[in-house]
């Protein structure tokens, strides 16, 4: 756990004239928890520092090149041996791009103390984009700057979760009404971009109208001095940041009255901080230096001399204001010390357990798998949509992605297959909805490199994989599917798969790897065909040409073989099989209603069977009421008995079966409810969303799933 801070070069980290940045650094650090893991690097020739671990890089003046290039390049000598979690850069964003060159693998903060416009590094539109995309976080000292940071750039590009605004922070100390003396000061440089110009005026004609009133100006200005004389106008000079503090401790009233955009203001944050009646400008960042106090609407002498003049003359109002200034001031050095922390902790605490004794809160669930949308609701009851009912159901938000339609739908003479376009689709709606969780479902078109972005771009976002696919070796598509599920597996939280994890010996062992059933709906499996007198026996069905609708040409089955088998042996049973021997296959409202009239099912999966995977095909037939007849080497024997679900070794044992419940029908409903309430009490899609959610957050609980022992 390091963090290194890089000063802006020649910043002065030094109680003797100290740098704007050095102080905020400094003020904040010492009360940060991570205080003993930071050192901050700088460059400066005062033998005197502040008490915090700093590190001087010392350079000798080059006559050809940047002074400032070769201030980073030492820099990042120290820093490949030193190798910090996290580098933190101060109002220079122009070094980002030296060190990216060759430092990449390190999280970078940059803070902007000053007008990013105006800085090297973040003029331009590109600049400030390669700023967005090389750092976690970007630190502004208030919305104005921000505001000019994403200037011209298009707002569907920012991750506006990496724009931070953080003020600078101030001393509050206990003030005394008693303690205040009658007056008036100004602090900053002195020239016409401060207004100390517009204030001279003012206060000169202030102090001559009023006797027992003078003014203290704190600052130089060695190039263009604007010189203001009276008896009671004490000039100090440039002083100690302490003496400063010690004059606005008896000030009554400070002004800060900028022509320039203050990116934020120190004099006028310090100035509230010790309970002084503020008058400021309405430049930049300066109104949100204070929560109370005079902001002129319009800037000339005239105008701040009213002001001016009004706070002597009502007593009570200035007082109000001052105390009012102290007491509501917020933006204290531990405030903003806890706020940058929390910055931090982003990049040291990496997804902790959490511990929920009680109902998880409600989270956002970016959902991306096919919907088909498209097929206008003939491929409507699928199980994506039935974890998408278990998500919703346990209060959660949901937004549902369906990448296959957007593909299909954005396809363009530019980007043919529709790829590029749902890529940049997910990356914009992330940007905008802010997902906790990413659950993928068989989403084979978002890339890796997506993954990626979102993984930098939202440290804390999880993300999880559904799989239902065979993976067999000896299942089909064995090499396809091996490919899919391990295309993205080491970019996963959780990897949730239809066959029992450990009875393959593929899978990323990085990645948590876990079993789930295929779930049933409550409002997808309606029947209840245990009550109902049925006139077939058994229903069967392949999918063949799922997204076509109709049956493919020149395809092959193996399950061809065992069904005509079946059916050979069992001539005085009542078959409804569809999606073979030219019968096309059936969706949808015409699925449920040849299944509606059938007894038993038969869930006959391709392949060779292998540990708990099946089809989605159980959840329709358990699911309404119809008896299961499945092969017992699927092992689901470990989660149904006999008594609820029907288990056979080969075609002549389901044949036995079959012909006893076709005449027993007191049997085959008692099977067929048992069968159906057992699934439906722990194979419900709530449960299995509830298993997702809680395995992909690593979410500490008692609870127990009927088919997870581990």
């Amino acid at each position: 756990m390091k963090i290194s801070i890089l000063l802006p070069y020649k910043e002065n980290f030094s109680p003797t004239y100290p740098g704007a940045v050095s102080l905020f650094i400094n003020d904040t650090i010492k009360l940060s928890k991570y205080k003993k893991f930071t050192i901050v690097f700088g460059n400066t020739s005062f033998k005197k520092k502040f008490k915090q671990k700093y590190k001087n890089i010392n350079l000798k003046k080059i006559l050809f090149g940047s002074q400032n290039k070769e201030y980073v390049n030492e820099f990042i000598k120290i820093e490949k041996k030193r190798k910090s979690n996290l580098i933190e850069l101060h109002n220079r964003p122009i070094y980002l791009k030296y060190l990216i060159k060759k430092i990449k693998d390190r999280n970078y903060i940059l803070f902007f103390h000053n007008d990013p416009l105006s800085m090297s590094g973040s003029k331009t539109i590109s600049e400030r984009i390669f700023l967005l995309n090389n750092c976690k976080k970007i630190i502004f000292n208030s919305n104005w700057s921000k505001k000019r940071f994403i200037e011209g750039i298009n707002n569907t590009i920012i991750n506006f979760e990496k724009l931070i605004v953080i003020n600078q922070s101030a001393k509050k100390n206990k003030i005394s009404i008693k303690d205040k003396k009658n007056i008036i000061t100004f602090a900053g440089k002195l020239n016409e971009s401060k207004g100390y110009d517009i204030f001279g005026n003012a206060v000169i004609k202030i102090l001559d109208k009023y006797k027992t009133w003078s003014s203290i100006v704190i600052g130089d200005e060695p190039r263009n001095k604007i010189e203001f004389n009276h008896p009671r106008l004490k000039k100090m000079g440039f002083i100690k940041h302490s003496e400063v503090i010690k004059i606005f401790k008896i000030t009554s009233i400070a002004v800060a009255c900028s022509r320039w955009e203050e990116p934020f203001g120190r004099t006028s944050l310090e100035a509230a901080a010790n309970g002084c009646a503020v008058i400021i400008s309405n430049r930049g960042g300066l109104p949100e230096t204070i929560t109370d106090g005079i902001i002129l609407n319009k800037l000339s002498y005239k105008v701040l001399y009213q002001k001016i003049d009004s706070l002597i003359r009502n007593k009570i109002n200035r007082i109000n204001l001052q105390k009012n200034s102290n007491k509501n001031f917020y933006l204290t050095h531990k405030y903003i010390s806890t706020l940058i922390d929390k910055i931090r902790d982003e990049n040291f605490i990496q997804f902790k357990r959490i511990n929920y004794k009680k109902k998880l809160p409600p989270i956002r669930i970016l959902h991306v798998t096919n919907f088909n949308e498209r097929h206008n609701g003939r491929l409507f009851f699928n199980t994506g949509r039935r974890i998408n009912n278990g998500f919703i159901r346990l209060g959660n938000s949901v937004l549902e992605f369906s990448d296959r339609d957007i593909q299909k739908y954005y396809k363009s003479y530019k980007d043919i297959y529709g790829a590029k376009t749902l890529n940049d689709k997910l990356l914009k709606t992330c940007k905008n909805y802010k997902p906790d969780l990413v659950v993928l479902g068989h989403a084979d078109l978002i890339k890796r490199d997506t993954l990626e972005e979102i993984k930098n771009d939202y440290p804390n976002v999880k993300l999880a994989q559904w799989f239902l696919d065979p993976l067999n070796k000896n299942g089909p598509d064995y090499q396809k599917n091996k490919s899919r599920i391990l295309d993205k597996a080491d970019l996963l939280d959780a990897n949730f798969i239809t066959t029992y994890p450990k009875a393959i010996n593929f899978l990323n062992t990085k990645t948590r790897n876990y079993y789930i059933p295929n779930p049933v709906d409550k409002s997808f499996e309606t029947l209840t065909n245990y009550k109902n007198t049925c006139q077939n026996d058994v229903f069967f069905a392949l999918s063949h040409g799922v997204h076509r609708g109709i049956l493919k040409s020149r395809t092959y089955d193996d399950r061809e073989i065992f069904i005509n088998k079946l059916v050979s042996q069992n001539k005085n049973i009542k078959y409804d099989i569809f999606g073979m021997d030219k019968i096309q296959p059936i969706w949808a409202e015409q699925f449920f209603r040849s299944i509606s009239n059938c007894k038993m099912g038969l869930n006959l999966s391709r392949g060779e069977p292998i540990k708990y995977y099946s089809s989605d095909r159980i959840a329709q037939i358990a699911g309404n009421g119809l008896v299961t007849l499945i092969d017992e080497k699927t092992c689901y024997s470990d989660f149904f008995t006999s008594k609820e679900m029907v288990f056979y070794k080969n075609v002549s044992d389901l044949s036995e079966k079959i012909n006893k419940l076709s005449r027993d029908e007191r049997l085959r409903k008692t099977i067929g409810k048992n069968g159906h309430k057992k699934y439906f009490k722990y194979f419900n899609s709530e449960i299995v969303a509830d298993f997702i959610i809680t395995k992909t957050l690593d979410l500490k609980n008692n609870k127990k799933y009927f088919w997870h022992n581990e």
